[in-house]
């Protein structure tokens, strides 16, 4: 068990990584308080799924959904 236990905590490091370097290259919500007058491109108007924002987001929920699988594994297993 030491050996998965050692290989889980290693993945576990190297998504945390991940997530960091995909949060860092992300570009931050300038729209701030003027969302609030209509001033935002609509859900539907942008085109967020193709660009490298929408990438990087891709990145970080999937990367977000396997560290949480892989803390419960790695706490299960101890």
């Amino acid at each position: 068990m030491s050996v998965v236990l050692t290989i889980i905590n290693i993945l576990l490091v190297l998504v945390a990584l991940v997530i960091v370097v995909a949060v860092l290259m992300q570009q931050g919500n300038s729209a701030g308080l003027g969302a609030i007058g209509g001033g935002a491109e609509t859900f539907l108007g942008k085109n967020k799924a193709h660009d490298i924002d929408g990438k990087l987001s891709l990145i970080t929920k999937i990367s977000a959904a396997v560290f949480i699988v892989l803390a419960i594994l790695s706490t299960a297993l101890q």
